[in-house]
């Protein structure tokens, strides 16, 4: 089979049965002279051929992009938060709390305005009643109630991006430019709300909560509180904007809100239950755990106890976490004006 391969102006062809050279074994000459030529080729090929190549496999007008993104995550639910009434959004977050979120993403680009985004992120997620401030109002409640909660949470979704400024820029290319963009998709997250559980040796550690029901979950006594999954739909939406440092790749600044569809995430939803119950629901070593982890304002006061349906959280809000995310990220195999000068010529 002839194989050709076409390249700056030279033309070589290699075939099986026939080598380029036929090296006598005492002529020392003639070896170098191959070796030299076969690395010609090599450098050759690696140069010109890869980069065609990949231009195949990513279509040749830099439509795909790939990238990172970390940032500070934070946590929206009935845990923690500022002074008076718990609100969903900015007034209630907790600055000491944030942690961080990572993730990855490739990104399509059917027009210059237009892409259409997957990404995976991990993030920690945190809420506390403690370090809320009391100031004598409405969250004093919240202070006393002494609930906490951390949750390790994995996302992937599906979202498009749209650049409305595309139609206003004047220069081809990207280097230089800014371009703002919303973007909004679908997704899944995974979560598991635990706390931290003091045995009766003082030793502590952290709890799963779901499995404890905590709030009557899956009893008979509680028919409408049904046991939540801890895989959930998300809808993320955001705005951010990118700055390409060069033809080929960017830094950006995106802040990405999701809506869940769960009151679960922190554990915390509705009303105190009978206690009782969890004797009749749960092993006697899980019951000692949940007595101690779904009531704990005695623990500020201990002559504090539970009243039964007395308000433990609010069921008229959803959770929902939000990140504050630095982006990084690549156009692979820009086919810009700035880009098509480093490329061999092509031969057809």
């Amino acid at each position: 089979m002839l194989i050709t391969l076409a390249c700056c102006s030279c033309i070589f062809y290699f075939s099986p049965r026939n080598p380029i050279v036929r090296k006598p074994k005492s002529d020392s000459m003639k070896t170098t002279v191959l070796l030299v030529r076969n690395c010609v080729l090599v450098f050759l090929f690696t140069i010109c051929f890869t980069p065609l190549f990949s231009q195949s496999i990513t279509t040749g007008n830099g439509k795909f992009e790939i990238g990172l993104g970390i940032g500070p995550s934070f946590f929206l639910g009935d845990l923690g938060g500022t002074h008076g009434e718990g609100r969903t959004f900015i007034k209630d977050v907790n600055i000491p709390l944030t942690k961080l979120s990572k993730g990855l993403y490739v990104s399509y680009y059917p027009a210059d305005w237009l892409g259409f985004r997957l990404a995976a992120n991990q993030s920690m997620l945190e809420g506390h009643d403690s370090v809320i401030k009391d100031k004598g109002g409405a969250e004093r409640f919240r202070k006393e109630r002494n609930l906490n909660f951390e949750s390790n949470v994995m996302e992937a979704y599906v979202a498009a991006e749209v650049y409305p400024t595309v139609f206003l820029e004047q220069y081809e290319g990207f280097k230089g430019k800014i371009r703002p963009y919303g973007v909004i998709g679908v997704g899944l997250f995974h979560f598991n709300p635990k706390a931290q559980y003091t045995d009766p040796s003082g030793n502590t550690k952290l709890v799963a909560l779901q499995p404890l029901r905590l709030e009557g979950q899956g009893m008979e006594e509680y028919p409408d509180r049904k046991m939540y999954k801890l895989t959930q739909i998300e809808i993320p939406m955001g705005f951010g904007a990118k700055y390409f440092i060069k033809e080929n790749m960017y830094v950006g600044f995106e802040v990405l809100h999701r809506k869940t569809f769960t009151d679960y995430m922190d554990d915390v939803s509705t009303n105190y239950i009978d206690a009782i119950n969890f004797d009749k629901y749960l092993t006697a070593p899980e019951a000692t755990m949940a007595r101690q982890l779904y009531y704990k304002e005695n623990q500020i006061n201990p002559a504090t106890r539970p009243y039964l349906n007395e308000q433990r959280g609010d069921p008229k809000e959803n959770d929902s976490f939000f990140s504050t995310i630095l982006r990084f990220g690549w156009r692979l195999n820009n086919n810009s004006p700035a880009s098509r000068q480093m490329r061999c010529p092509k031969f057809y």
